[in-house]
């Protein structure tokens, strides 16, 4: 990996970092700075609905743009809308203003997978898995460091971590500026723009897209792990205090031992992983130790068992999001990157939208048990994808796919 990669590669994994250590810091606080405002428990579930929805419209219009604008016009155009979104939600007064902060920032976000187009651009097909895994390390050492921060600054007014988190935010905003270059080959976004059909941003062309032969079967991969798997992370703190007992701090301390097996995984496996073997079958190994393992997280007895069945667990997670998305990235022409990112992150914001819900409902009318066997069933689902669609994928037919990249 050459110099100029390595410096290129450390400033998005420190633009990631800072933008998910923003996030976190707020995202633990927003149900009591909700309440402040006389939010109810509905409330506040629309409160993080608002925000998804918004993400799911906008996510690929986005990704679309900055396939024919370049990455770095489109980061610094969503970075400032961060930076809005907290000085929204810091300086609110009211909760139509809590909704505003969480739709604007929905509408005018996309910041990770503007990161992971960058990331695919400066990457060549051998080294991509390795790059985008620093999104993931990223990503792991900001939850660790952020809710603990935010719960720390939130003792001083819980609008106090937005606006902290407003400034981390305009840090990366200046950082883009002064020292993050165009990572879009011109001649890649000129071909953006012809007649040749493109990933666009209706729900037609994501039906679409689910149709095509290479990129169609690794989304609905992605759809079916993002199910499984936000079942999983977004009900844990409820099912470890049903099913443990555990008290808050306790599924915090957790919490934080997922976030380091997410860094190591992400941020120094990975690369081990994609260097001895091919993608397509750790896609599927990483498919069958979650199909495995999430059922048997649902019947932990105790938190030795927990911490256990949370290794392959986050290990197996950590290896199947940047493998599918590193595929996915290969699976399409070169100028149809960001828009195919963006149709993915949709993907997992549909998720992110359903997922909680259901594994609420099933918390509370079948058991904690229920949401990691459904989790299972969901990812022996996607195994039937990999097996019969993703596996079948011939190296010829990912050249003629994806023949401009």
């Amino acid at each position: 990996m050459d110099r100029q990669l390595k410096r290129q590669l450390g400033l998005v994994f420190g633009f990631v970092f800072v933008d998910l250590l923003g996030y976190s810091l707020i995202l633990p606080l927003l149900p009591y700075y909700a309440e402040t405002f006389g939010a109810t428990l509905t409330l506040v579930g629309l409160l993080g609905t608002s925000n998804a929805v918004a993400q799911l419209i906008a996510a690929p219009i986005i990704g679309r743009m900055s396939d024919r604008y370049g990455r770095r016009p489109l980061l610094i155009f969503s970075i400032a809308g961060t930076v809005l979104s907290f000085l929204v939600l810091g300086l609110a007064r009211t909760l139509p203003m809590l909704f505003l902060s969480r739709i604007l920032d929905g509408l005018l976000g996309g910041n990770i997978a503007l990161a992971r187009a960058y990331i695919t651009d400066v990457t060549d097909e051998k080294s991509r898995s390795r790059g985008l895994g620093i999104i993931g390390a990223a990503f792991g050492l900001g939850f660790i460091i952020g809710p603990a921060m935010g719960g720390a600054l939130s003792r001083f007014g819980y609008n106090v971590p937005a606006l902290v988190a407003a400034g981390l935010s305009l840090v990366n905003l200046i950082a883009v500026v002064l020292w993050l270059p165009e990572s879009l080959r011109r001649e890649v976004a000129l071909a953006a723009t012809p007649p040749r059909p493109r990933a666009s941003v209706s729900l037609q062309a994501l039906r679409e897209a689910l149709k095509r032969p290479c990129m169609g079967p690794l989304l609905q991969v992605l759809l079916l792990y993002g199910l499984a798997f936000t079942l999983f992370q977004s009900n844990f703190a409820l099912f470890t205090k049903e099913r443990l007992g555990l008290e808050a701090q306790s599924t915090a301390f957790v919490l934080t031992y997922v976030g380091l097996l997410s860094v190591l995984v992400q941020g120094v496996a990975i690369g081990r992983l994609t260097d001895r073997f091919n993608e397509r079958p750790l896609i599927m190994m990483s498919a069958m130790v979650l199909a495995a393992s999430l059922p048997l997280w649902a019947f932990v007895p105790n938190v030795l068992s927990l911490l256990v069945i949370l290794a392959p667990i986050a290990l197996a997670a950590g290896v199947l999001n940047v493998v599918l998305t590193s595929q996915l990235t290969k699976s399409v022409y070169r100028d149809e990157v960001g828009g195919t990112l963006g149709l993915s992150a949709s993907l997992q914001t549909l998720a992110q939208i359903v997922a909680p819900g259901l594994g609420g409902l099933l918390l509370d009318l079948v058991g904690p048990w229920s949401v990691g066997l459904l989790g299972g069933l969901i990812m022996l689902g996607a195994l039937v994808v990999i097996r019969r669609r993703v596996l079948t994928i011939s190296e010829s037919d990912m050249v003629s796919c994806s023949a401009a990249t």
